[in-house]
Protein backbone atom coordinates (compact mmCIF):
# COMPACT_ATOMS: atom_id res chain seq x y z
CA UNK A 1 0.00 0.00 0.00
CA UNK A 2 1.70 3.42 -0.93
CA UNK A 3 0.88 6.98 -0.16
CA UNK A 4 0.94 9.85 -2.66
CA UNK A 5 1.60 13.61 -1.35
CA UNK A 6 -1.31 15.13 -3.38
CA UNK A 7 1.14 18.77 -3.53
CA UNK A 8 3.84 17.62 -4.81
CA UNK A 9 3.08 13.99 -6.26
CA UNK A 10 6.10 12.15 -4.27
CA UNK A 11 5.78 9.02 -2.37
CA UNK A 12 5.12 9.42 1.28
CA UNK A 13 5.34 5.66 2.42
CA UNK A 14 5.17 2.12 1.32
CA UNK A 15 3.46 -0.62 3.51
CA UNK A 16 3.25 -4.16 3.17
CA UNK A 17 -0.90 -5.28 3.15
CA UNK A 18 -2.69 -7.43 5.66
CA UNK A 19 -3.44 -10.81 3.96
CA UNK A 20 -6.13 -13.23 4.64
CA UNK A 21 -3.51 -15.16 7.18
CA UNK A 22 -2.83 -11.62 8.33
CA UNK A 23 -6.06 -10.42 9.08
CA UNK A 24 -7.25 -14.09 10.80
CA UNK A 25 -3.77 -13.36 13.26
CA UNK A 26 -5.21 -10.14 14.04
CA UNK A 27 -8.46 -10.71 14.63
CA UNK A 28 -7.98 -13.50 16.49
CA UNK A 29 -5.88 -11.33 18.72
CA UNK A 30 -8.69 -8.78 19.15
CA UNK A 31 -11.18 -11.50 20.27
CA UNK A 32 -8.58 -12.66 22.90
CA UNK A 33 -7.76 -9.22 24.28
CA UNK A 34 -11.40 -8.27 24.58
CA UNK A 35 -12.18 -11.19 26.81
CA UNK A 36 -9.63 -9.56 29.07
CA UNK A 37 -9.95 -5.65 28.22
CA UNK A 38 -13.89 -6.17 28.76
CA UNK A 39 -13.15 -6.64 32.15
CA UNK A 40 -10.33 -3.86 32.90
CA UNK A 41 -12.00 -1.19 35.20
CA UNK A 42 -13.02 1.65 34.07
CA UNK A 43 -10.84 3.84 35.96
CA UNK A 44 -8.18 2.04 34.14
CA UNK A 45 -9.57 2.74 30.83
CA UNK A 46 -9.88 6.03 31.48
CA UNK A 47 -6.01 6.24 32.40
CA UNK A 48 -4.99 5.06 29.29
CA UNK A 49 -7.44 7.59 26.89
CA UNK A 50 -6.36 10.07 28.80
CA UNK A 51 -2.49 8.97 28.14
CA UNK A 52 -3.63 8.89 24.31
CA UNK A 53 -3.98 11.96 24.83
CA UNK A 54 -1.18 13.22 25.72
CA UNK A 55 0.82 11.25 23.34
CA UNK A 56 -1.28 13.25 20.81
CA UNK A 57 -0.20 16.44 22.00
CA UNK A 58 3.04 15.85 22.89
CA UNK A 59 3.26 15.07 19.00
CA UNK A 60 0.94 17.22 17.42
CA UNK A 61 3.47 18.72 14.83
CA UNK A 62 4.44 15.40 13.44
CA UNK A 63 1.12 14.02 13.09
CA UNK A 64 -0.25 17.18 11.66
CA UNK A 65 2.75 16.68 9.13
CA UNK A 66 1.57 13.50 8.46
CA UNK A 67 -1.62 14.21 7.44
CA UNK A 68 -0.56 17.06 5.39
CA UNK A 69 1.50 14.93 3.37
CA UNK A 70 -0.65 12.16 2.75
CA UNK A 71 -3.79 14.19 1.55
CA UNK A 72 -3.27 17.80 1.19
CA UNK A 73 -4.75 19.63 4.37
CA UNK A 74 -2.84 22.57 5.13
CA UNK A 75 -0.68 22.21 8.30
CA UNK A 76 -2.30 24.52 10.53
CA UNK A 77 -5.68 22.45 10.25
CA UNK A 78 -4.02 19.54 10.45
CA UNK A 79 -1.90 20.02 13.59
CA UNK A 80 -5.49 21.73 14.84
CA UNK A 81 -7.23 18.08 14.15
CA UNK A 82 -4.44 16.49 16.33
CA UNK A 83 -5.51 19.00 19.39
CA UNK A 84 -9.15 18.32 19.00
CA UNK A 85 -8.43 14.36 19.19
CA UNK A 86 -6.84 15.00 22.21
CA UNK A 87 -9.71 16.85 23.53
CA UNK A 88 -11.94 13.91 22.44
CA UNK A 89 -9.65 11.73 24.24
CA UNK A 90 -9.80 14.13 27.57
CA UNK A 91 -13.37 13.77 27.62
CA UNK A 92 -13.90 10.58 27.45
CA UNK A 93 -11.23 10.38 29.93
CA UNK A 94 -13.51 12.35 32.49
CA UNK A 95 -17.26 11.53 31.49
CA UNK A 96 -17.05 7.78 30.26
CA UNK A 97 -17.64 6.21 33.92
CA UNK A 98 -20.50 8.54 34.18
CA UNK A 99 -22.08 7.31 31.20
CA UNK A 100 -21.48 4.08 31.69
CA UNK A 101 -22.67 3.69 35.06
CA UNK A 102 -26.04 1.68 36.26
CA UNK A 103 -29.28 3.44 35.30
CA UNK A 104 -31.95 2.41 38.26
CA UNK A 105 -35.08 2.31 37.11
CA UNK A 106 -38.00 2.05 40.00
CA UNK A 107 -40.05 -0.37 38.87
CA UNK A 108 -41.87 -2.41 42.09
CA UNK A 109 -41.58 -2.56 45.63
CA UNK A 110 -38.45 -4.92 46.92
CA UNK A 111 -37.21 -5.36 43.56
CA UNK A 112 -34.00 -3.51 42.50
CA UNK A 113 -34.14 -2.70 38.19
CA UNK A 114 -31.44 -0.74 36.00
CA UNK A 115 -29.92 -1.18 33.09
CA UNK A 116 -26.30 -1.75 32.59
CA UNK A 117 -24.27 -0.94 29.85
CA UNK A 118 -21.61 -3.64 29.10
CA UNK A 119 -19.20 -3.57 25.91
CA UNK A 120 -20.06 -5.90 22.90
CA UNK A 121 -16.77 -7.25 21.66
CA UNK A 122 -14.51 -6.26 18.50
CA UNK A 123 -16.05 -3.64 16.48
CA UNK A 124 -14.90 -2.98 12.76
CA UNK A 125 -14.47 0.88 11.98
CA UNK A 126 -14.41 1.48 8.33
CA UNK A 127 -12.89 5.57 7.87
CA UNK A 128 -12.53 7.52 5.48
CA UNK A 129 -9.04 10.42 4.09
CA UNK A 130 -10.03 13.39 5.00
CA UNK A 131 -10.19 13.90 8.83
CA UNK A 132 -7.52 10.88 9.21
CA UNK A 133 -6.80 11.28 12.60
CA UNK A 134 -10.33 12.83 14.13
CA UNK A 135 -12.70 10.28 12.38
CA UNK A 136 -10.71 7.56 14.48
CA UNK A 137 -10.30 8.82 17.78
CA UNK A 138 -14.27 9.84 17.50
CA UNK A 139 -14.36 6.50 17.14
CA UNK A 140 -11.75 5.14 19.65
CA UNK A 141 -12.37 7.73 22.02
CA UNK A 142 -15.77 6.55 23.42
CA UNK A 143 -15.96 2.88 22.19
CA UNK A 144 -12.08 1.81 23.36
CA UNK A 145 -12.69 3.03 26.81
CA UNK A 146 -17.18 1.50 26.98
CA UNK A 147 -14.58 -1.76 26.96
CA UNK A 148 -14.80 -2.87 23.33
CA UNK A 149 -11.79 -3.57 21.34
CA UNK A 150 -11.39 -2.04 17.92
CA UNK A 151 -9.74 -2.78 14.24
CA UNK A 152 -9.68 0.24 11.83
CA UNK A 153 -10.10 -0.23 7.98
CA UNK A 154 -8.48 3.34 6.94
CA UNK A 155 -8.96 4.66 3.73
CA UNK A 156 -6.17 3.07 1.41
CA UNK A 157 -4.57 6.87 0.97
CA UNK A 158 -3.49 7.32 4.31
CA UNK A 159 -1.62 3.80 5.64
CA UNK A 160 0.71 6.34 7.26
CA UNK A 161 -1.11 7.59 8.95
CA UNK A 162 -3.62 4.54 9.99
CA UNK A 163 -0.07 2.87 11.41
CA UNK A 164 0.43 5.97 14.04
CA UNK A 165 -2.74 5.99 15.39
CA UNK A 166 -1.90 2.76 16.02
CA UNK A 167 1.60 3.57 17.77
CA UNK A 168 -0.79 6.54 19.73
CA UNK A 169 -2.23 3.72 21.62
CA UNK A 170 0.74 1.78 22.01
CA UNK A 171 2.80 4.75 23.70
CA UNK A 172 0.08 5.62 26.16
CA UNK A 173 0.58 1.87 27.25
CA UNK A 174 -2.62 0.01 25.45
CA UNK A 175 -2.66 -3.90 25.48
CA UNK A 176 -1.89 -5.17 22.51
CA UNK A 177 -5.06 -5.80 20.42
CA UNK A 178 -7.27 -3.43 22.16
CA UNK A 179 -6.67 -1.59 18.44
CA UNK A 180 -5.18 -2.57 15.32
CA UNK A 181 -5.09 -1.18 12.13
CA UNK A 182 -5.55 -3.69 9.38
CA UNK A 183 -3.86 -2.45 6.15
CA UNK A 184 -6.46 -4.28 3.60
CA UNK A 185 -8.63 -2.37 0.67
CA UNK A 186 -12.22 -2.27 0.81
CA UNK A 187 -12.60 -5.50 -1.16
CA UNK A 188 -11.56 -7.59 2.09
CA UNK A 189 -14.16 -5.35 4.21
CA UNK A 190 -17.33 -7.71 3.79
CA UNK A 191 -15.35 -10.76 4.35
CA UNK A 192 -13.95 -9.17 8.12
CA UNK A 193 -17.85 -8.20 8.68
CA UNK A 194 -19.18 -11.48 7.48
CA UNK A 195 -16.48 -13.07 10.51
CA UNK A 196 -18.19 -14.44 13.83
CA UNK A 197 -15.61 -12.56 15.83
CA UNK A 198 -16.39 -9.45 14.79
CA UNK A 199 -19.73 -7.71 16.34
CA UNK A 200 -20.49 -4.60 14.77
CA UNK A 201 -18.96 -2.21 12.39
CA UNK A 202 -19.34 2.08 12.37
CA UNK A 203 -18.21 3.25 8.69
CA UNK A 204 -17.95 7.31 7.87
CA UNK A 205 -17.69 7.63 4.22
CA UNK A 206 -20.11 7.61 1.03
CA UNK A 207 -23.43 6.42 0.64
CA UNK A 208 -23.11 3.46 -1.72
CA UNK A 209 -20.18 2.70 1.01
CA UNK A 210 -22.78 3.07 3.41
CA UNK A 211 -25.44 1.00 1.90
CA UNK A 212 -22.86 -2.23 1.19
CA UNK A 213 -22.11 -2.22 4.63
CA UNK A 214 -25.32 -2.03 5.63
CA UNK A 215 -26.37 -4.68 3.74
CA UNK A 216 -23.67 -6.85 4.95
CA UNK A 217 -23.93 -6.25 8.34
CA UNK A 218 -27.57 -6.73 7.75
CA UNK A 219 -27.81 -9.84 6.65
CA UNK A 220 -25.25 -11.01 9.76
CA UNK A 221 -27.42 -9.22 12.61
CA UNK A 222 -24.36 -6.56 13.21
CA UNK A 223 -25.12 -3.21 14.91
CA UNK A 224 -24.45 -0.65 12.47
CA UNK A 225 -23.64 3.59 12.63
CA UNK A 226 -23.59 5.25 9.59
CA UNK A 227 -22.15 9.03 8.93
CA UNK A 228 -22.58 9.11 5.26
CA UNK A 229 -22.23 11.97 2.67
CA UNK A 230 -24.13 15.71 3.28
CA UNK A 231 -25.25 18.39 1.24
CA UNK A 232 -25.69 20.76 4.05
CA UNK A 233 -27.68 24.06 3.42
CA UNK A 234 -26.50 27.32 4.82
CA UNK A 235 -29.87 29.71 5.45
CA UNK A 236 -29.30 33.42 5.47
CA UNK A 237 -32.42 34.90 6.16
CA UNK A 238 -33.36 38.91 5.86
CA UNK A 239 -32.74 40.22 9.14
CA UNK A 240 -28.97 38.25 9.21
CA UNK A 241 -25.38 39.74 9.66
CA UNK A 242 -24.77 39.35 6.12
CA UNK A 243 -21.07 40.57 6.45
CA UNK A 244 -20.35 37.65 9.16
CA UNK A 245 -22.49 35.14 7.58
CA UNK A 246 -20.59 35.43 4.07
CA UNK A 247 -17.05 35.64 5.80
CA UNK A 248 -18.34 32.38 7.41
CA UNK A 249 -19.60 30.80 4.89
CA UNK A 250 -16.51 30.92 3.00
CA UNK A 251 -14.44 29.50 5.55
CA UNK A 252 -17.70 26.32 5.76
CA UNK A 253 -17.70 25.73 2.54
CA UNK A 254 -13.65 25.60 1.99
CA UNK A 255 -12.68 24.14 5.02
CA UNK A 256 -10.33 21.04 4.75
CA UNK A 257 -9.91 22.18 0.87
CA UNK A 258 -13.46 21.70 0.91
CA UNK A 259 -14.02 18.34 1.05
CA UNK A 260 -16.39 17.85 4.33
CA UNK A 261 -19.03 16.31 5.03
CA UNK A 262 -20.69 19.16 6.95
CA UNK A 263 -18.94 21.82 5.07
CA UNK A 264 -21.87 24.39 3.77
CA UNK A 265 -22.18 23.10 0.57
CA UNK A 266 -25.89 24.73 -0.62
CA UNK A 267 -26.25 28.49 0.22
CA UNK A 268 -30.05 29.55 0.44
CA UNK A 269 -30.27 33.55 0.94
CA UNK A 270 -33.48 35.27 0.90
CA UNK A 271 -33.36 37.37 -1.80
CA UNK A 272 -33.92 40.89 0.10
CA UNK A 273 -30.29 40.05 1.07
CA UNK A 274 -29.19 38.22 -1.64
CA UNK A 275 -27.21 40.36 -3.92
CA UNK A 276 -25.30 41.80 -0.96
CA UNK A 277 -24.48 38.57 0.13
CA UNK A 278 -23.14 37.14 -3.01
CA UNK A 279 -20.55 39.92 -3.91
CA UNK A 280 -19.50 39.75 0.03
CA UNK A 281 -19.15 35.64 -0.07
CA UNK A 282 -17.42 36.10 -3.66
CA UNK A 283 -14.75 38.62 -2.71
CA UNK A 284 -14.23 36.61 0.48
CA UNK A 285 -14.06 33.15 -1.50
CA UNK A 286 -11.50 35.15 -3.88
CA UNK A 287 -9.50 36.19 -1.25
CA UNK A 288 -8.28 32.43 0.11
CA UNK A 289 -4.99 31.77 -0.64
CA UNK A 290 -3.88 28.55 -3.01
CA UNK A 291 -1.23 26.90 -2.43
CA UNK A 292 1.72 24.58 -0.89
CA UNK A 293 -0.26 23.25 2.78
CA UNK A 294 3.48 23.09 4.30
CA UNK A 295 2.96 27.47 3.73
CA UNK A 296 0.96 29.26 6.96
CA UNK A 297 0.03 31.41 4.55
CA UNK A 298 -1.91 28.67 3.03
CA UNK A 299 -5.87 28.66 3.08
CA UNK A 300 -6.68 25.80 -0.14
CA UNK A 301 -4.51 22.88 -0.58
CA UNK A 302 -4.61 20.12 -3.06
CA UNK A 303 -7.90 17.93 -3.88
CA UNK A 304 -6.56 14.69 -1.70
CA UNK A 305 -6.52 12.51 -5.66
CA UNK A 306 -6.67 13.15 -8.88
CA UNK A 307 -9.60 11.10 -9.39
CA UNK A 308 -11.52 13.08 -6.72
CA UNK A 309 -10.50 16.78 -8.60
CA UNK A 310 -12.07 14.81 -12.04
CA UNK A 311 -15.32 14.02 -10.56
CA UNK A 312 -15.96 17.17 -8.74
CA UNK A 313 -14.87 19.21 -12.10
CA UNK A 314 -17.34 17.04 -13.97
CA UNK A 315 -19.99 18.45 -11.74
CA UNK A 316 -19.27 21.25 -12.10
CA UNK A 317 -19.40 21.29 -15.85
CA UNK A 318 -22.41 18.94 -16.02
CA UNK A 319 -24.30 22.09 -13.98
CA UNK A 320 -22.95 24.86 -15.84
CA UNK A 321 -24.15 22.47 -19.36
CA UNK A 322 -27.13 22.58 -17.71
CA UNK A 323 -27.57 26.31 -16.82
CA UNK A 324 -25.63 27.46 -14.00
CA UNK A 325 -23.71 30.70 -13.76
CA UNK A 326 -20.08 30.63 -13.03
CA UNK A 327 -19.28 33.46 -10.74
CA UNK A 328 -15.97 32.79 -9.74
CA UNK A 329 -13.46 29.84 -10.19
CA UNK A 330 -14.90 26.90 -12.31
CA UNK A 331 -11.98 25.35 -13.91
CA UNK A 332 -8.88 22.98 -12.34
CA UNK A 333 -5.86 25.39 -12.12
CA UNK A 334 -2.95 24.72 -14.33
CA UNK A 335 -1.04 22.34 -12.30
CA UNK A 336 0.58 19.58 -12.61
CA UNK A 337 -1.25 18.33 -8.96
CA UNK A 338 -4.71 18.35 -8.71
CA UNK A 339 -5.85 21.75 -7.25
CA UNK A 340 -9.21 22.92 -7.18
CA UNK A 341 -9.69 27.09 -6.96
CA UNK A 342 -13.01 28.32 -4.53
CA UNK A 343 -15.82 28.23 -7.21
CA UNK A 344 -19.24 29.88 -7.11
CA UNK A 345 -22.23 29.11 -8.87
CA UNK A 346 -25.78 30.18 -9.16
CA UNK A 347 -28.99 29.64 -10.98
CA UNK A 348 -28.64 26.52 -10.17
CA UNK A 349 -31.30 24.33 -12.18
CA UNK A 350 -33.47 21.64 -10.82
CA UNK A 351 -31.70 18.35 -11.50
CA UNK A 352 -28.28 19.64 -11.60
CA UNK A 353 -25.58 18.30 -9.74
CA UNK A 354 -24.86 21.24 -7.84
CA UNK A 355 -28.46 21.22 -6.89
CA UNK A 356 -29.01 17.54 -6.29
CA UNK A 357 -25.45 15.97 -5.70
CA UNK A 358 -22.81 16.89 -2.98
CA UNK A 359 -20.06 18.62 -4.33
CA UNK A 360 -17.15 17.44 -1.91
CA UNK A 361 -14.66 19.93 -2.93
CA UNK A 362 -14.40 23.89 -2.42
CA UNK A 363 -17.52 24.84 -4.62
CA UNK A 364 -20.56 26.49 -3.89
CA UNK A 365 -23.62 26.29 -4.82
CA UNK A 366 -25.95 29.93 -4.27
CA UNK A 367 -29.50 29.92 -4.76
CA UNK A 368 -31.93 33.28 -4.25
CA UNK A 369 -35.33 32.33 -2.38
CA UNK A 370 -38.27 34.51 -2.07
CA UNK A 371 -39.44 33.63 1.68
CA UNK A 372 -38.57 32.13 4.78
CA UNK A 373 -40.77 29.31 4.19
CA UNK A 374 -39.25 28.90 0.93
CA UNK A 375 -35.80 29.10 2.20
CA UNK A 376 -36.97 26.09 4.63
CA UNK A 377 -38.49 24.04 1.29
CA UNK A 378 -34.59 24.34 -0.70
CA UNK A 379 -32.69 23.52 2.30
CA UNK A 380 -34.65 20.41 2.73
CA UNK A 381 -34.66 19.79 -0.95
CA UNK A 382 -31.97 17.07 -0.45
CA UNK A 383 -31.47 13.50 0.01
CA UNK A 384 -29.03 14.28 2.75
CA UNK A 385 -29.59 15.21 6.38
CA UNK A 386 -26.18 15.76 8.13
CA UNK A 387 -25.76 19.69 8.94
CA UNK A 388 -27.27 22.67 8.40
CA UNK A 389 -26.93 26.22 9.52
CA UNK A 390 -29.02 29.44 10.18
CA UNK A 391 -28.54 32.90 9.86
CA UNK A 392 -30.95 35.15 11.55
CA UNK A 393 -30.63 37.50 14.32
CA UNK A 394 -34.47 36.62 15.82
CA UNK A 395 -34.01 33.89 18.07
CA UNK A 396 -37.50 32.71 17.89
CA UNK A 397 -37.11 32.89 14.01
CA UNK A 398 -34.27 30.77 14.45
CA UNK A 399 -35.75 28.29 16.45
CA UNK A 400 -38.47 28.09 13.94
CA UNK A 401 -36.85 27.46 11.12
CA UNK A 402 -34.54 25.62 12.59
CA UNK A 403 -37.23 22.87 13.57
CA UNK A 404 -37.90 22.53 10.20
CA UNK A 405 -35.17 21.72 8.44
CA UNK A 406 -34.46 17.89 8.36
CA UNK A 407 -31.06 17.20 9.70
CA UNK A 408 -28.81 15.69 12.64
CA UNK A 409 -27.44 18.93 13.35
CA UNK A 410 -28.33 22.33 12.86
CA UNK A 411 -25.84 25.85 14.08
CA UNK A 412 -27.32 29.39 14.19
CA UNK A 413 -24.84 31.87 13.60
CA UNK A 414 -22.72 29.34 12.97
CA UNK A 415 -21.09 26.70 10.85
CA UNK A 416 -21.16 23.21 11.47
CA UNK A 417 -18.93 21.65 13.57
CA UNK A 418 -18.52 18.25 15.71
CA UNK A 419 -17.79 18.80 19.51
CA UNK A 420 -17.03 15.49 21.77
CA UNK A 421 -20.15 16.84 23.78
CA UNK A 422 -22.55 16.53 21.51
CA UNK A 423 -24.01 13.65 19.30
CA UNK A 424 -22.91 14.15 16.15
CA UNK A 425 -24.79 12.45 13.14
CA UNK A 426 -27.59 12.32 10.34
CA UNK A 427 -30.81 11.54 9.15
CA UNK A 428 -32.49 10.32 5.46
CA UNK A 429 -29.05 9.39 3.24
CA UNK A 430 -26.88 10.89 5.39
CA UNK A 431 -27.02 7.49 8.01
CA UNK A 432 -28.25 6.82 11.11
CA UNK A 433 -27.00 6.69 14.88
CA UNK A 434 -24.75 9.11 16.82
CA UNK A 435 -21.05 9.54 17.62
CA UNK A 436 -19.78 11.42 20.30
CA UNK A 437 -21.30 12.67 23.69
CA UNK A 438 -22.44 9.90 26.03
CA UNK A 439 -24.90 9.52 23.13
CA UNK A 440 -21.81 7.75 21.20
CA UNK A 441 -20.79 5.88 24.13
CA UNK A 442 -24.10 4.48 24.10
CA UNK A 443 -24.51 2.99 20.09
CA UNK A 444 -21.43 -0.01 20.67
CA UNK A 445 -22.86 -1.21 23.73
CA UNK A 446 -25.31 -4.18 25.24
CA UNK A 447 -28.19 -2.19 27.14
CA UNK A 448 -28.81 -4.69 29.38
CA UNK A 449 -31.96 -4.85 31.22
CA UNK A 450 -31.37 -6.08 34.99
CA UNK A 451 -34.45 -7.05 37.51
CA UNK A 452 -33.11 -8.36 40.82
CA UNK A 453 -35.53 -9.42 43.18
CA UNK A 454 -35.99 -11.41 46.14
CA UNK A 455 -37.37 -14.75 45.70
CA UNK A 456 -39.29 -15.05 48.97
CA UNK A 457 -41.41 -12.40 47.39
CA UNK A 458 -41.80 -13.47 43.96
CA UNK A 459 -44.91 -13.94 42.44
CA UNK A 460 -46.08 -17.44 42.76
CA UNK A 461 -43.77 -18.71 44.93
CA UNK A 462 -41.15 -19.63 42.72
CA UNK A 463 -37.32 -20.64 44.32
Amino acid sequence: MESLNPATGEVVGTYDDDDGSSVDEKLQRATETYDEWRHTPIEERQRLIGEAGDVLRDNKEEYGELMTKEMGKPLDAAISEVEKCAWVCDYYAEHAAEFLQDEHIGTEAEVESYVSYEPLGPVLAVMPWNFPFWQVFRFIGPNITAGNVGLLKHASNVPGCAMAIQEVLEEAGFPEGVFTTLLVGSETVESIIEDDRLEAVTLTGSEPAGRAVAETAGKNLKKTVLELGGSDPFVVLPDADVEDAATTGAQARCINNGQSCIAAKRFVVHEDVYDEFLETFTDEMESLTIGDPMDDDTDIGPQAREDLMEDLHEQVEVSVNAGATVELGGEPLDRDEPYYPPTVLTDIPEGSPAADEELFGPVASVFNVSSTEEAIRRANDTTYGLGASVWTQDKQQAKEVANEIESGMVFVNELVKSDPRLPFGGVKDSGYGRELSKHGIHEFVNKKTMWLSDVSHSEGGVE
